[in-house]
């Protein structure tokens, strides 16, 4: 009995979870809705619509033909790092004619995920543009989709004329553990930056 109230008042008496915003971005199909929904501890909200016909001659669906629905407005989840750290997942949509709401995502955002598939490369170059012209730390998840050749990390950082301090690692966006550690690795990437900004310009 003693021990549950002590318990219950150091619970009671524990700060507030510091709150981070992250972006999940890239092409479309890339499996950003499929790693919010991977690691989210709530129901993601989705705002998922069925293909149509119509949209066809937009959307291109090569190497992903499988794709019944895409995401028109964003994906939005949960997950809980640590006791003290809780992150707020904004999956973007991938398509041009969605680009407008980007905007309003990244208001507030610490860092991004950019997904990549490496049958589709050149679809993530726009969103790598974005966040680099807005100054917004990213790093790169390679998405390792069953039947698609594999290559080093290094390798698709060439391909991407990335930085050097941008991180890119491989990953299985349905997994929970490898979704995870994405995150992870995002948001350590992405206060790093911050820090050094905040640093003092050496006289």
């Amino acid at each position: 009995m003693v021990f549950g109230r002590s318990d219950k008042r150091r619970k009671q008496d524990a700060p507030d979870p510091v709150t981070l915003k992250i972006l999940v971005a890239g092409g479309f199909g890339v499996g950003k809705t499929t790693l919010v929904g991977a690691v989210s501890e709530i129901k993601p909200l989705r705002t998922e619509e069925r293909l149509t016909e119509a949209g066809r001659p937009v959307d291109d669906l090569a190497g992903i033909e499988g794709k019944k629905t895409t995401t028109v407005a964003m994906d939005f989840g949960r997950i809980t790092l640590r006791e003290d750290l809780v992150l707020y997942l904004f999956g973007t949509p991938g398509q041009d004619r969605f680009w407008f709401l980007w905007d309003e995502l990244a208001r507030g955002a610490l860092g991004s995920v950019v997904l990549a598939d490496t049958r589709r490369l050149e679809d993530s170059f726009a969103a790598i543009d974005y966040f680099e012209r807005r100054g917004i730390p990213f790093m790169v998840a390679v998405n390792c989709f069953d039947g698609a050749e594999r290559y080093p990390a290094e390798t698709v950082r060439d391909a991407l004329d990335l930085d050097p301090e941008v991180p890119v690692m491989l990953c299985d966006a349905r997994e929970k553990d490898s979704a995870r550690d994405v995150l992870i690795a995002v948001v350590e990437h992405a206060m790093h930056v911050s820090a050094r900004r905040r640093e003092p310009a050496l006289s």
